[in-house]
């Protein structure tokens, strides 16, 4: 295999984080508005724990995306 196919072909895998980092994401804030709608009197203390998931989500799809602009730019 040629090896700036094999560079190519790892960025792509390693850009499929930043997918899951927005499902992650998505998950996080779905199940808090499901939860915060059967009991709204527990939302205001889980809603701050609802941003620490969905930051913990996005550093992670960041870092996804750093190693894909890595595999591209800097790997020879």
């Amino acid at each position: 295999m040629d090896p700036v196919a094999a560079k190519y072909i790892g960025a792509g895998l390693a850009a499929i984080g930043m997918g899951a980092a927005a499902v992650g994401v998505g998950l996080i804030f779905g199940n808090f508005l499901s939860g915060a709608l059967r009991n709204p009197s527990a939302a205001d203390g889980q809603f701050g724990r609802a941003f620490i998931g969905a930051a913990l989500a996005e550093g992670l799809g960041i870092f996804a995306f750093l190693v894909a602009i890595l595999l591209l730019f800097v790997m020879k």
